[in-house]
C-alpha cells in the first residue's frame, strides 16, 4: 500500500514539474527606470548608482545553460534547452566599453554571436548591440542600466513585422551564476513574454 502512494505521489509530482517547464511566462509589470513618452518613444533615465563598472564580473570565462521558447508571441509553451560557452574580454575603450562572444551550434551547425556593451559617462546609461553569425546586421541597442543587482534594458523592435519592445534583464545577485532573460511586449509594456533566459557558471 505505502509503495503505491509513493508511486502515485511521484507521477503526480512529475506531472506538475513538467506542465511548469511546458508553460509559456507572460507577466505584467511596469518598465524600470523607462517609460512611453507622447511621442511613443522610450524615455530612459538611469539609475542613481548607474556605473561603467557594471559588467566587470562578466569578465573571464563561462559555461552556459540556455533555454527558448520555440516560438514567439503565440502562446508556444515549448522550450529548447541547449548550452553554450561564453568568453568576456573584460573591459574596453578605456573602461567604458564590455565585449564577448557566445558560441554554439544549432543543428549541427556553429554559431557565434558577439555583444558589445557600451557605457555613455554623459547619460549615464549602457547600450547593448547584439549580433549573429547567421545574420551579419547588429539589432538595435537595448539601453538601461542596473537598479542594484538587476539590470533592464529596452528598446524598440520588430518581431515578424510587428513593433514589439524588447528587454534584456541581467541579475548578478550571484555574481558566479548571473542570469540573463529575454522578454517581447506587444502591447507597448503592459504585458511581456519572457522567450529565452540563460543561466552562466563561471569557467575561469
Amino acid at each position: 500500500m505505502k509503495i503505491n502512494i509513493l508511486k502515485t505521489a511521484f507521477v503526480m509530482l512529475t506531472v506538475a514539474s513538467a506542465s511548469v517547464s511546458a508553460q509559456s511566462i507572460i507577466t505584467h509589470e511596469k518598465m524600470t527606470n523607462a517609460v512611453i513618452g507622447k511621442n511613443g518613444k522610450l524615455e530612459i533615465t538611469p539609475s542613481k548608482t548607474s556605473s561603467a563598472r557594471d559588467f566587470d564580473y562578466l569578465a573571464g570565462k563561462w559555461a552556459m545553460e540556455n533555454k527558448k521558447l520555440k516560438t514567439r508571441l503565440n502562446n508556444c509553451t515549448e522550450w529548447i534547452e541547449f548550452e553554450s560557452t561564453s568568453e568576456n574580454l573584460g573591459t574596453i575603450l578605456n573602461g567604458i566599453g564590455n565585449m564577448d562572444f557566445y558560441r554554439t551550434s544549432f543543428d549541427g551547425q556553429p554559431f557565434e554571436g558577439m555583444t558589445i556593451r557600451l557605457f555613455d559617462p554623459k547619460t549615464r546609461l549602457w547600450s547593448l548591440y547584439w549580433v549573429a553569425s547567421n545574420v551579419g546586421i547588429m539589432d538595435p541597442p537595448v539601453v538601461g542600466s542596473f537598479e542594484g543587482n538587476v539590470g533592464l534594458f529596452y528598446c524598440h523592435d520588430t518581431f515578424q513585422g510587428k513593433p514589439v519592445i524588447t528587454v534584456f534583464k541581467w541579475d548578478k545577485t550571484d555574481p558566479e551564476n548571473p542570469v540573463w532573460s529575454q522578454a517581447y511586449s506587444p502591447d507597448n509594456g503592459k504585458t511581456w513574454e519572457w522567450n529565452y533566459t540563460n543561466v552562466s557558471h563561471r569557467v575561469k
